[in-house]
């Protein structure tokens, strides 16, 4: 059986690989009588799953000896309120930069437990361009200054990495973490949901810095303290279980693919033949500044609306699932995570080729 292409922007598709080892191992994981969402997460068995993990992805991020690594629940929606309350460490304050929607949803859950300050908002050039940094207003005294690394919603990346001296940068990497080499010693601390580049929903990952362990609010609850959860191996609840086999899974695949250098020259490639594909037309259109458009997540529009829904039938018929653009900005968006082959993205583009031959 030939499976369909799934532009999902999250929960997103994951290798296949992945599935075919998951659902083999689903009743009995490794002769141990058990699937892994029946085990002890205190058990022998599940603590090997969970070592093994967090080792893949040290390795694969290269992440320093004094940051830790967190498997917590809540997903980044959860961090927007956690993170303040780890970080401010008796500040007042806290810069954020805006790019878009969810970066203000960072912004007013942060707004909960500080004086929020923007440092810089793509607001006026309508969220298609990431504001050069000579533009950025950083106080020296600010808690942090947190970024959204890749606007899933619009599509703008973050191609380089701010600057910002002396006060830790937060960044949400929930949907292009894993896809290309990061310096995390450049960050204070770096989470995300994994639904998107790392496994099913349900997990979420934070890389925080040992020094900035140790100031949560009072209010903090247990199991929302990075330091707690850092002593107890994430595991002051019961954390997600299967969601970190799977994440398991996903970082021995991506270490069998060739790591991050491979997978990023995969990802820019697959990138690169869709973004040439909408350039090349006045059929359909891509608003984001060149430099800044995502690798991730690519929108586009048709010149004439009329016909989205149209080849959104069309597109489900030849098996290119989950193309529509998300209703704040319309359009579509085809999501190219780590798991997309680049054969999803040719019969993409052959698809949209036909469809403009057809219609335009």
């Amino acid at each position: 059986m030939t499976r369909p292409f799934n532009f999902s922007p999250g929960p997103a598709a994951l290798p296949e690989p992945v599935l075919r080892q998951a659902a083999e191992e689903m009743l009995d994981w490794n002769g141990s009588g058990m699937s892994v969402m029946e085990m002890s997460h205190r058990g022998k068995e599940f603590m090997s799953i969970q070592a093994e993990a967090e080792a893949h992805l040290r390795e694969l991020l290269a992440i320093p000896g004094n940051y830790k690594v967190l498997f917590l629940q809540g997903g980044a929606i959860g961090q927007n309120a956690i993170v303040p309350m780890n970080l401010l460490r008796g500040h007042a304050k806290a810069d954020y930069v805006n790019t878009g929607e969810w970066s203000k949803r960072s912004i007013a859950e942060a707004a909960h437990y500080c004086r929020v300050e923007i440092a810089a908002s793509a607001e006026a050039n309508g969220f298609t361009a990431i504001p050069a940094q000579s533009q950025w207003h950083l106080d020296p005294e600010a808690a942090y200054v947190h970024i959204c690394s890749n606007e899933t919603i619009g599509g703008l990346e973050f191609h380089w990495t701010p600057d910002t001296g002396a006060v830790p940068l937060v960044a949400d990497m929930s949907s292009n973490i894993l896809s290309r080499p990061i310096e995390v010693a450049r960050y204070g601390l770096v989470y995300g949901g994994a639904q998107k580049n790392i496994g099913p929903a349900g997990l979420t990952f934070v890389i925080v810095r040992d020094d900035l362990l140790g100031g949560a609010l009072p209010t903090t609850p247990q199991a929302f303290d990075y330091t707690i959860q850092a002593a107890n191996n994430s595991m002051i609840n019961t954390p997600p279980t299967y969601a970190i086999y799977v994440a398991g899974l996903v970082f021995r695949w991506l270490k069998g693919e060739g790591g991050l250098v491979a997978m990023e020259a995969r990802n820019r490639a697959k990138a690169g033949l869709l973004y040439g594909a909408i350039d090349a037309s006045d059929f359909y259109a891509n608003r984001i500044a060149r430099e800044d458009r995502s690798i991730m997540n690519v929108p586009f529009h048709l010149a004439n609306p009329a016909l989205d829904t149209a080849f959104l039938e069309g597109a489900k018929a030849a098996g290119l699932l989950n193309l529509k653009g998300h209703r704040i900005v319309g359009g579509m968006r085809a999501s190219i995570y780590n798991a997309m082959p680049i054969e999803g993205v040719r019969a993409l583009v052959a698809y949209m080729k036909d469809f403009e031959a057809r219609h335009g």
